[in-house]
């Protein structure tokens, strides 16, 4: 069984940073695509970014292209989350996620099987 547990998140300010982490388990080969999603108050699921811990595919929402970095420990067991430049509409509760491929990923979480508890965010302005 896969487990995933996030950690890292708080609350800063405008223009702020932090680094969310996603402590995974094990390695199998349904649980090699890790993604990050959020989910606001009062609004659905969004997807963030997802990584290929095979190595080759990394894909980000447009919304935190530039902002967002996703990457992983070299022994493949910690995928990580850095933002910077928070804004107070990243103000979230954050999971992480896992499914087998990451190819053709368009920001969709239905078919991730493996989710962790979220970690929450709060940006204020």
């Amino acid at each position: 069984q896969v487990q995933l547990v996030e950690s890292g998140g708080g609350s800063v300010q405008t223009g702020g940073s932090l680094r969310l982490s996603c402590a995974i388990s094990t390695y199998t080969s349904t649980s090699n695509c890790v993604g990050w999603f959020r989910q606001a108050l009062g609004k659905e699921r969004e997807g963030v970014a997802v990584l290929s811990r095979s190595g080759g595919t990394i894909l980000y929402a447009d919304s935190v292209k530039g902002r967002f970095t996703i990457s992983q420990e070299s022994d493949r067991s910690t995928v990580y989350l850095q933002m910077n430049s928070l804004k107070p509409e990243d103000t979230a509760m954050y999971y992480c996620a896992a499914r087998t491929f990451c190819a053709h990923w368009r920001g969709e979480s239905h078919d991730f099987g493996y989710w962790g508890q979220g970690t929450q965010v709060t940006v204020s302005s």
